[in-house]
């Protein structure tokens, strides 16, 4: 008996059968952190824009657990997916091999914020017999719908050490974050990096501000406007990097109603004009940077607006950290250093299942020792 027993979990599908408040007291409870990622406004937001959408392989399928006089107890953010696009932890060898094999790797099911890279809580259930439950509900869900695996990405580690006894693989990542060591201006950060760093990085400073002015709007003080600009960039930056945006419009309409005190534009404008864009969320422990664009090529603009930018703000609301995105190397000798990700696979196919544990055993090794490599070259000053 480990009190699974007692509780109902069942498929809500989509969020917006679930009160606000209900999803809400377990995603951002007053004992933690605000997370603007989980929250009912964000995923409702993604929904209702058609993005988090079964047009887009994002089928929502969300589980809510009650115990045995019915009140809520618990819930996960699941959907069903065909492609694995919008994910950022890649398992597209996965899928591959599967598909060599004879098997079907789509549909599958996956835990997770929909095209957003951010660690965080996965599984929201105080209870860890809640969470457990869950976490079982997905494996038979998998198993009832013939989903060929179920994938909780960019979790915290402790669930996902929590959760190996179910069968779930643990799986590592690398992003880069700033931390805030009781900064209380951005030079007190400058004082920690070495002396020809901390030059570095005046410069390119210097030289991403010459003739622009760089505005911060916050909530209401962002115009449609600002965000019909902002959202040109995110075109253009998506077009780039993906093929084409996971965004639309729609979605940025709905963040900037729901979510808008949490919205910092960062935007920088030539003659009155605006020329590139930043937009960051404000969490309880972090500042979030999400997306940049630009219409005009100006050199070291791309730094100070994702990665100074944001540090400025994050030691002014006296926020422990900034993080910046997926990838990024770039990032280290901006003061980001790598920091561990972490996800959790539970596989159905028991061939794929061993071949994925034996390219984890080694992979894990590796991004560790990554890790430590990088670190050796961040911009501090070694008696630091």
């Amino acid at each position: 008996m480990d009190g699974t027993d007692a509780l109902t979990v069942t498929v809500l599908g989509e969020l917006g059968k679930i009160e606000r408040a209900t999803w809400d007291g377990f995603a951002n409870p007053a004992d933690k952190p605000y997370d603007p990622f989980i929250s009912w406004d964000f995923l409702q937001a993604l929904e209702e824009s058609g993005c988090a959408s079964p047009a887009t392989g994002w089928q929502p399928v969300h589980l809510i657990a009650h115990d045995v006089g019915g009140a809520a107890v618990g819930v996960m953010p699941l959907y069903a997916k065909d492609n694995s696009y919008g994910e950022y932890v890649f398992d597209h060898a996965w899928a591959d091999a599967l598909y060599r094999a004879g098997g079907q790797y789509y549909p599958k099911l996956q835990c997770a914020s929909p095209f957003t890279p951010v660690p965080g809580r996965r599984i929201l259930a105080p209870d860890p017999h809640v969470e457990r439950a869950l976490a079982q509900a997905a494996i038979a869900f998998a198993q009832r719908t013939e989903a060929s695996s179920a994938h909780i990405t960019f979790a915290d580690q402790d669930m996902v050490e929590r959760l190996k006894p179910l069968g779930f693989l643990p799986r590592i990542g690398i992003q880069y974050h700033w931390f805030n060591h009781g900064y209380a201006r951005f030079e007190d950060f400058l004082a920690d990096l070495s002396s020809q760093k901390r030059k570095t990085i005046r410069r390119e400073r210097a030289r991403a501000c010459e003739g622009l002015t760089i505005k911060r709007l916050r909530g209401e003080e962002i115009k449609a406007r600002d965000w019909d600009f902002f959202f040109r960039c995110y075109q253009d930056t998506g077009a780039r990097k993906w093929g084409s945006p996971y965004l639309n419009r729609d979605f940025f309409e709905l963040l900037g109603e729901r979510l808008g005190d949490t919205c910092v534009l960062f935007l920088a404008e030539a003659d009155g004009r605006p020329v590139a864009s930043a937009l960051n969320l404000i969490g309880g422990e972090a500042l979030y940077g999400r997306y940049w664009g630009r219409v005009a090529d100006v050199a070291f603009l791309h730094f100070e607006l994702c990665y100074y930018q944001a540090i400025d703000l994050a030691i002014q609301l006296g926020l422990p950290r900034v993080e910046a995105g997926a990838q990024g190397e770039h990032k280290l000798a901006r003061g980001y250093v790598p920091t561990h990700t972490y996800s959790a696979h539970w596989i159905a196919h028991e061939g794929l299942r061993h071949a994925v544990a034996r390219y984890l055993s080694a992979e894990t090794p590796a991004l560790v020792d990554e890790a430590e490599t990088l670190a050796e070259h961040a911009p501090f000053k070694k008696d630091g």
